[in-house]
């Protein structure tokens, strides 16, 4: 395979790491100063992967053993020591030092103890609200509003001036649920709510018109959190689902694509037109069975099912059937948002004439909620509302990363970045198409398909062992979630790697 000369060239462009002034941290005892020279790089004294024992090592396994006395252990991979994790490496409890691809499933913006984000949780400003945390939506402190309006509203996406805060991807995909119902519900009711409505006593018992009929749609592959709300959402996998009820909401196909995208053009266009032509016939069928759907929830990339993509036409398709319906149109962009795909918001490429009704968020942005428009607003108090309502030492440290983002530049690095990558995938999956197939991505967020899980398992478990950390994606994908400090000489390290992987299966 003649992948060198591609790599030399662009490597040419790249220094290795950049410089970053550093920071004096203080005796909050959540890391230990990742440098002390103002040469010192993101990536701190890391400069490659380092492979001591086997991962998980001795270490690990001990501590597995030692938790598995009281805590549920079946999904743990390794422990981490996150006091020695610098910038794009993590390192384990053995003292093995991985270039980690994963990056905590994909919601550390900035890598392991980054200075800025140190610099900012360490100021005294900071201490008393991790200290207090306050119940924002009753007693939020002074400083809130000038917190959000210079933090998150410069991040809304276009046309979205509303923001709701949450604590994790799920209850703001929960609660986006909420926001969509109670809003077409505001949009059919001929006269205003009073105490004394129908609609007060009736929901107390789980009865109409108090709990009215209706539905979410969601796409087959999607995932959308694991309450029981969402969970109904959720068609990744079995195993999320398995002994929870859930509701009888509508499901519609989620286009599968074929591989390269330039060699199937008409066959991939008929397939989206199939399925929407599904969503429509699903849409106008709850109505007739008296269940209309209230919202229809998509992500720009279906992540936990297999990174599956579709064309700006497929999601301006939905956008429009929901309008048609009166159906709020819901972006997840748990995953996708942030700069996740090398751009702030993913559906901001799609080129939608009008902005999505609710789009949701979490990973990326440290801090989680949904992004709408004023008329979504409730307009009784409590109806959308947690003890917490977010949580301002999160707002802090995206204070911190927004600054990082744009003082550097580190998107127009990322999707370099991000060419490296796809590009050289793309590459091996010509040179070993008996071991990978059906490259594909936005940006980093990216995605490569072996032909069975065994197959799949094999190679993260080889990558592993020298010193990469990467995850899997559906039944065969192996996925890529770097930091937006992944630079493009990370990702030829991790390539030439990835070669040396699969020429040795191959043998």
């Amino acid at each position: 395979m003649n992948r060198a000369p591609l790599v030399a060239r662009k490597m040419l462009q790249y220094p290795f790491a950049r410089a970053y002034s550093s920071v004096v941290l203080s005796s909050l005892g959540v890391a230990a100063a990742v440098a002390s020279a103002a040469t010192s790089t993101v990536d701190g004294p890391h400069t490659r992967p380092v492979v001591k024992t086997a991962i998980p090592g001795p270490r690990s396994k001990a501590l597995l053993e030692e938790m598995g006395k009281s805590l549920s252990t079946s999904q743990v991979a390794f422990f981490t020591d996150y006091e020695q994790s610098c910038g794009n490496y993590m390192v384990d409890a053995d003292g093995n030092v991985l270039l980690d691809l994963l990056t905590q499933i994909g919601s550390l913006p900035l890598g392991y103890n980054h200075p800025a984000v140190m610099a900012a949780v360490s100021s005294s400003s900071a201490l008393t609200p991790l200290v207090t945390r306050p119940s924002l939506a009753m007693f939020p402190p002074s400083s809130w509003p000038e917190l959000v309006q210079s933090t998150l509203l410069p991040l809304a996406p276009r046309g979205l001036s509303e923001v709701t805060l949450m604590m994790c991807g799920t209850c703001a995909n929960e609660n986006a649920f909420k926001a969509a119902f109670i809003n077409y519900m505001d949009v059919k009711r001929e006269k205003p709510l009073t105490p004394d409505s129908e609609e007060y006593s009736s929901t107390m018992l789980n009865q109409p018109p108090g709990s009215p009929k209706l539905s979410i749609l969601s796409f087959m592959g999607g995932f959308h959190g694991r309450a029981l709300g969402t969970l109904s959402c959720t068609h990744s996998k079995p195993i999320h689902k398995l002994d929870i009820p859930a509701f009888d909401w509508p499901v519609a196909l989620f286009p599968r694509l074929q591989y390269p995208l330039d060699q199937f053009v008409r066959e991939n266009e008929m397939e989206e037109k199939r399925c929407l032509a599904e969503v429509e016939e699903k849409m106008e069928k709850a109505a007739k069975a008296g269940e209309p759907v209230a919202a229809i929830i998509i992500e720009p990339i279906q992540a936990e099912g297999g990174d599956n993509h579709a064309s700006p036409n497929f999601f301006k398709g939905v956008q429009s059937i929901a309008k048609k319906h009166g159906a709020s149109f819901i972006v997840d962009e748990v995953q996708t948002g942030g700069g996740a795909t090398g751009i702030t918001w993913a559906h901001e490429s799609w080129g939608l004439t009008e902005p999505p009704d609710v789009v949701t968020f979490a990973k990326k942005m440290i801090v989680a909620g949904y992004y709408t428009t004023l008329d979504k607003r409730p307009k009784e108090g409590y109806r959308i509302f947690n003890t917490w309502m977010g949580d301002p030492i999160r707002l802090v440290m995206l204070k911190a990363v927004a600054a990082e983002i744009r003082s550097k530049d580190l998107l127009s690095q990322f999707r370099e970045s991000g060419d490296v990558l796809l590009s050289g995938l793309r590459e091996l999956e010509e040179c070993y198409p008996f071991l990978v197939h059906r490259a594909r991505g936005q940006g980093p967020f990216c995605a490569i398909d072996c032909h069975t899980t065994n197959q799949r398992d094999t190679v993260i478990s080889t990558l592993r062992s020298k010193g990469f950390n990467l995850g899997g994606c559906g039944e065969v994908g192996i996925r890529f979630r770097p930091a937006l400090v992944f630079e493009p000489s990370h990702a030829s390290l991790f390539l030439n790697a990835f070669e040396d992987t699969l020429a040795e299966l191959s043998r």
